[in-house]
């Protein structure tokens, strides 16, 4: 039997406004990432969300670990790049599939930085928050690059 909270995600109506709206927020999320418009990524995450590394089991919660997470991130990569390669999006949130390409150039997760340029894929989950009107963080799956555990 299907946990209930997941039931209930799995019954939220769609309408053409809240497609809209949740369309608009990753828009905006993703504008934001691509122009390292921090406080903007950050305005589009309720104050309780979760970054999640699910393959590693790394996590950062709240605004404070997602601007860590990016922060880290952006830091490690500072030329990433997302190219978009599937979307789905419904009043559960938004999930996409991308091919990442980046030259790690800072340690990242503890690996310390390689130089080379790298490749990999990402399926992420924005979950959506309906009362909040916001995506409550995002869960990450990676193929075709090393995660190293988390500590």
């Amino acid at each position: 039997m299907a946990d209930p909270t997941v039931l209930e995600v799995y019954r939220r109506e769609v309408t053409p406004e809240l497609y809209g709206e949740v369309r608009e927020l990753y828009k905006k999320h993703s504008i934001a990432e691509d122009a390292r418009d921090l406080d903007g990524l950050i305005s589009t995450l309720t104050p309780d969300c979760v970054y999640e590394l699910v393959e590693s089991g790394h996590r950062w919660e709240g605004h404070d670990g997602a601007r860590r997470f990016y922060t880290e991130l952006l830091t490690a990569f500072p030329d990433i790049r997302f190219d978009l390669t599937d979307i789905v999006i419904g009043p559960q949130g938004v999930c996409e599939e991308a091919t990442v390409s980046a030259t790690q150039r800072a340690p990242w997760l503890g690996t310390p930085a390689s130089g080379e340029p790298l490749e990999w894929k990402v399926v992420i989950w924005f979950p959506w928050d309906p009362a909040k009107r916001l995506f409550r963080g995002e869960k990450v799956y990676v193929s075709g690059i090393d995660l190293p555990p988390a500590a």
